[in-house]
């Protein structure tokens, strides 16, 4: 039997050339025709396309999922963090969607939300499960149409993703200034323009008080020195984030910042808990050293009022868990009315990274988005997905230009790291 895109083309090019004449025309008539066949989806009328199945696994501390279709396509998706003890919560939203077209994602993904209005869909596991659910959609979507999901996002600012080097030092057990300068210097070393440390460390051994979180002078000191360490390694050209994990009071936040002003900081991520817009708005208008808040934020709803009353200077929602790919363009979009740019959390696999890259080349105001060190070295990483390029090459991900997300979850791979005693894509 002839494959399908064969007999289409055979079919458009019998109909087309019995109206034509001219050994010259007809020796290079169909170039083009063909090559515009070849390029649409394999599938069947999308009239036609229904839901069969979602199913799901989960790798450490996040969650994958898997939505079938009854023409042999499928879509991936990935939330992370706020997804343990979930799998009911996938069954049921599955359960939800099976039977409608998957090729109307923002639909789909309303639907679910509003129908759970008294079900925890303002925020938290709820609208983390969504997310990797409207995310598969959107990767389906694109393979069924054969574009990327960049396209169907409405296209793309940029063809590079730049991204930041978290170094992950933070595993480290009470680090020298000595040792984040080495950090840094390792990150540039592999080709990284931007590094990123965390400076918050409740095992400090002069903390007076694990459960206080005003710092005493000894560890402002070891807040400053670290970073002040980083900055005399790279030198002025490197851009330098430094994240405090919201632990801290509106006094030491506000210390901080001000005490970083001469290190000349791409940004502070969350001196404080991201929950209080008024108090965040007293630390930006004190200092110059820009405020970042974000990865603990759902939806667009709940970016408004740090938005509206100039509270933050760069947002960084994490699209693994703020509601999924088209809330997250949402996101970025509304910050854009306010000039703020869109700095995207990041602590995914590539399916992730990939799918944050798709929404950071959609937008205008991307600045830049988070990438681990040990993306690059640990092995689990790289079993877990599939994907036939480089990961990062100079600081920047390429944005691929395959249908949907570009990378394919490997659940041969995933089996090696799946949490026990759950089911796995089951």
């Amino acid at each position: 039997m002839k494959n399908s895109k064969d007999s289409r083309r055979s079919f458009i090019q019998k109909g087309l050339v019995a109206g034509l004449t001219g050994g010259a025309l007809l020796s290079t008539f169909g170039q083009g025709l063909n090559a515009a066949v070849d390029r649409q989806s394999p599938y069947s009328n999308p009239s036609d396309l229904k839901i069969t199945d979602v199913k799901c696994g989960y790798v450490r501390g996040a969650l994958y999922v898997k939505i079938y279709t009854n023409q042999d396509v499928w879509g991936c998706g990935e939330a992370v963090d706020a997804i343990h003890g979930t799998y009911h919560l996938v069954k049921r939203m599955g359960n939800q969607i099976k039977g409608q077209s998957p090729l109307n994602p923002n639909r789909l993904a309303e639907q679910l939300r509003k129908g759970a209005f008294f079900g925890g869909a303002q925020s938290g596991v709820f609208v983390a499960v969504m997310t990797a659910i409207e995310t598969a959609l959107w990767d389906l979507t694109g393979k069924v149409f054969g574009v990327p999901v960049y396209q169907l996002l409405g296209g793309k600012f940029r063809d590079k993703i730049r991204v930041y080097c978290d170094t992950a030092l933070y595993t480290s057990t009470n680090p020298t200034p000595q040792d984040y300068a080495n950090a840094a210097r390792g990150a540039v070393d592999r080709g990284y323009n931007a590094v990123k440390f965390d400076v918050d460390d409740a095992r400090d051994p002069n903390k007076y008080d694990r459960f206080n979180w005003t710092a005493n002078p000894m560890e402002i000191e070891r807040m400053y020195n670290a970073i002040a360490a980083v900055r005399q390694e790279v030198g002025p050209n490197i851009d330098i984030c430094v994240d405090m994990h919201g632990r801290y009071d509106a006094v030491t936040g506000l210390k901080m910042a001000k005490m970083y002003e001469d290190l000349n900081l791409m940004f502070l991520e969350e001196p404080i808990p991201a929950d209080n817009p008024e108090v965040y708005k007293s630390i930006t208008s004190q200092t110059s050293t820009p405020i970042c808040t974000g990865e603990n934020i759902y939806l667009a709803y709940g970016f408004t009022r740090l938005l509206s009353e100039s509270a933050i200077d760069i947002i960084m929602p994490d699209i693994q868990k703020a509601g999924g790919l088209g809330e997250a363009q949402r996101i970025a979009n509304l910050a854009n009315l306010y000039y703020v740019p869109f700095a995207p959390h990041m602590v995914a696999s590539f399916l992730g990274a990939m799918a944050s890259c798709h929404v950071c080349a959609s937008v205008p105001n991307f600045m830049i988005m988070e990438w681990q060190i040990y993306m690059d070295t640990d092995q689990l990483w790289k079993d877990i997905v599939i994907y036939d390029g480089p990961r990062t090459e100079n600081g920047f991900i390429t944005l691929s230009e395959k249908p949907g997300i570009g990378v394919e979850i490997n659940e041969e791979g995933m089996k090696k790291h799946a949490v026990k005693d759950i089911p796995f894509f089951e």
